[in-house]
């Protein structure tokens, strides 16, 4: 496993996360235990949760595994979780209050076993509650000690430009995370969050990196999802992501290419795909979903794998995002060009 620096920090992560959202719903305890420990063992230290996460079931089990496994082990993990969405019927059991993620936080920190957290995230943007108020909590709970870092996570751009700004203005902890979901198949954050995140220092932790399974390469166009695939599981979010992906010809076009270059370098597409967003610019790990031991084995390759220059030229051509004419095609980018030789082209040249 090589390792990144999570920007602005000074820690060192490894270049993929676990994500655990399954553990203690999809992939039983024994099974999850083992994965954790093969991840350790692999040399990797970013692990990812959150509370929602089977209505705390995800941190429940973590806090199970911290509490067995000796502090040689659990001492080299980075722990990150997230709050935001809904765990009760309280209406106010939601959203980025101080009042929400002050309960929200202790309670993390009772199922986990933990006193400390390393990174906690906002696991969505709020429209109710003022930024201001929110950064304020979270500033709090860094000087509490209760956490050591803030992220963000479903941001868009001119949400995550926001945060900053105001967190920077008024002088409290500013983020150093954006958790987006990113693949050959979803980049349209290229258009506007990837530029923010790099003009800011933030490290991307992308989620959803083989888009639920698509870019494994174990579906078929017009074949429906196996009851035993992840897309064909029941899990509704799951479903709903396949059904969109598996609508587009660009999408089986990428698919086509990324088995093609898996095939020419006697790997998976699995570890072609993950290879290609660990690489990508800004981004510190993508966070791998393995529900079994046999998932993780192939998605750790991708750690050191890397692409040839052609190999990624051809994924970057084949998935590339349609944005249209404005804001993001030629058009709407000349706007935004600017260029010190004088035979540039002139705008009224583009009518």
């Amino acid at each position: 496993m090589k390792y990144r620096t999570l920007p602005a920090t000074g820690i060192s992560v490894s270049n993929l996360a676990l994500g655990t959202m399954g553990f203690g719903t999809e992939t039983e305890e024994a099974e999850a235990f083992a994965i954790l420990d093969r991840f350790i063992e692999a040399d990797g230290n970013l692990i990812d949760t959150a509370n929602v996460y089977g209505a705390g079931a995800s941190e429940e089990l973590l806090g199970r595994w911290y509490a067995s496994r000796p502090h040689s082990v659990t001492d080299r993990v980075v722990l990150a979780t997230k709050a935001r969405f809904g765990t009760g019927p309280d209406v106010n059991e939601v959203g980025n209050s101080r009042r929400n993620l002050d309960r929200a936080l202790t309670a993390s920190l009772r199922r986990l076993g933990r006193d400390n957290l390393d990174l906690y995230q906002l696991h969505g943007w709020d429209p109710l509650t003022p930024i201001a108020e929110t950064l304020g909590f979270l500033d709090d709970a860094v000087h509490a000690g209760k956490i050591n870092y803030i992220g963000l996570s479903n941001f868009t751009g001119w949400q995550m430009q926001l945060t900053l700004s105001t967190a920077k203005s008024m002088g409290l902890q500013v983020p150093v995370s954006l958790q987006p979901q990113y693949s050959l198949v979803s980049r349209e954050l290229e258009f506007e969050i990837v530029p923010a995140a790099l003009h800011n220092n933030i490290g991307l932790l992308p989620w959803s990196p083989l888009a639920a399974g698509f870019l494994s390469g174990k579906y078929r166009k017009n074949v429906d999802a196996g009851a035993d695939t992840r897309a064909g599981a029941g899990n509704p979010m799951n479903e709903h992501i396949f059904g969109e992906l598996r609508a587009s010809e660009q999408n089986w076009a990428t698919l086509d290419v990324v088995r093609e270059i898996a095939a020419a370098n006697d790997v998976t597409p699995t570890q072609v795909a993950l290879s290609w967003v660990v690489n990508r610019p800004g981004v510190t790990a993508p966070i791998i979903g393995a529900r079994t031991i046999t998932q993780l084995e192939q998605n750790l390759v991708a750690s050191e794998f890397v692409l040839t220059a052609d190999e990624t030229q051809r994924l970057d051509t084949v998935s590339a995002p349609v944005s249209g004419d404005y804001p993001y095609g030629p058009f709407g980018t000349k706007q935004r060009e600017r260029y010190v030789d004088s035979s540039s082209q002139a705008i009224g040249e583009l009518y």
